[in-house]
């Protein structure tokens, strides 16, 4: 699964790596300890609001982690679905229309994981991949607040989960889940608004190779979400 992250890459930096076009909305702070139902930053694919003929445009926004389906009566489900399992996403209720209409990619410098000792403690794991930013598949959704009126910028609430898989050899000590990791090769295609169909979703889904990732343990100070400085991503042993 994914329940924590870090995100310190500049908005500069992110635009540069994903050929972003627009940017939307202010630029978040570095966090080493990113939580659900906090504000993230997302990439994604968008034909602008007033020019349905117009091509779609890459887009860097911001979206609160946990996603809140259009249909949802409260927003507070959101908190349930910070993650989506990837074998499943074209078949679940809350996450089939996002699947084929709205996915997005969530930038990360790696996730933590917590793995129990011989002593039934939960010792957190930084995992991290060997380019600086590993590109996580998401999803993301646009919820009406229906206490607001139509014409209010504010009405539409912009959520996101993370797809999740089988984790690797290389991981699956720690936890059997882990995200579902996007190469380079598969950016375009995976933003791409066009391709809704869920076969073709789901088949380029299950193509994703595992990624090759690096664990490493890290401080317990992790594991409170009010902390959030650079030490949380230094290793406890030196010699990781």
């Amino acid at each position: 699964m994914c329940g924590r992250y870090a995100s310190t890459t500049t908005d500069k930096e992110l635009r540069s790596l994903f050929d972003v076009a627009e940017s939307v909305g202010a630029e978040l702070p570095p966090s080493y300890n990113v939580a659900p139902t906090q504000q993230v930053r997302v990439v994604l694919e968008r034909t602008p609001r007033n020019e349905p003929e117009a091509d779609a445009e890459r887009q860097l926004r911001t979206a609160k982690w946990g996603l809140v389906p259009a249909w949802a009566k409260d927003p507070k489900i959101g908190s349930r679905l910070v993650n989506a399992r990837s074998e499943t996403i074209t078949e679940k209720p809350s996450f089939r229309n996002a699947a084929t209409k709205r996915r997005c990619i969530i930038p990360a410098d790696g996730y933590f994981e917590w793995m129990k000792d011989e002593a039934g403690r939960k010792i957190p794991f930084f995992l991290h991949g060997d380019e600086r930013v590993l590109a996580m598949a998401g999803l993301y959704e646009l919820w009406p607040d229906p206490a607001k009126r139509e014409d209010d910028p504010d009405r539409w609430l912009w959520t996101t989960t993370v797809l999740t898989t089988r984790a690797t050899d290389t991981t699956g000590h720690i936890h059997d889940r882990s995200p579902v990791v996007l190469p380079e090769s598969f950016w375009e295609h995976w933003l791409d608004p066009a391709i809704a169909d869920r076969d073709e979703v789901q088949a380029m889904v299950n193509s994703v190779p595992e990624p090759h990732l690096h664990p490493y343990e890290v401080s317990t100070e992790v594991n409170k979400v009010d902390n959030n400085h650079p030490g949380l991503l230094e290793p406890v042993r030196p010699e990781q």
